[in-house]
């Protein structure tokens, strides 16, 4: 009688589990929110005191973009930005902010552009600016002062965008 090597018994008990695998999960996708749905019109409002929250929030925007873009759904998106998050949106935030967070600084600098140049439009609440002690004219390229980020929600609200709160 012979006896089976012990990696030819491994192999025959393997076999068959590797046979019952469940086959790869479809990609996720967002299609029973979409249906019938052929543009998207959302309005962010961003109210941060930590800059790097701001960073991965505005990432997760462009992540929004692409993937609507990818369901067959055109963006129509807008950011209003309020309160601390406006100390983040300037050419020159102060010393302390851009010791300590320098490269979130940058990435939303990058970021603002990058959605800008998606079409993504970017609203500053002046009251904000002023509150912060901004100089408006240093905000970031990219982005449009407003004279009050609460009616900049109101009016796109009434205009049929919806309503995603970041805070």
């Amino acid at each position: 009688m012979r006896l089976t090597p012990p990696w030819l018994r491994l192999l025959a008990a393997l076999v068959p589990l590797l046979a019952c695998q469940p086959a790869a999960a479809a990609e996720p996708n967002d299609a029973a929110a979409l249906r019938g749905v052929t543009e998207g019109k959302g309005i962010f409002l961003i109210d941060f005191n930590d800059p790097r929250k701001a960073a991965f929030y505005l990432s997760i925007i462009k992540e929004t973009h692409g993937g609507m873009l990818r369901q067959g759904v055109r963006p129509d998106l807008i950011i209003v930005y309020i309160g601390p998050t406006v100390r983040f949106l300037t050419t020159r935030p102060d010393n302390a902010l851009q010791l300590e967070h320098e490269d979130a600084l940058e990435s939303i600098a990058v970021l603002v552009k990058e959605l800008a140049g998606l079409g993504v439009r970017h609203e500053v609440c002046a009251i904000a600016t002023r509150v912060m002690r901004i100089d408006d004219a240093t905000l970031l390229p990219g982005l449009t002062l407003v004279a009050d980020g609460f009616i900049s929600l109101i009016g796109y609200q009434t205009q049929g965008y919806k309503l995603v709160p970041l805070f």
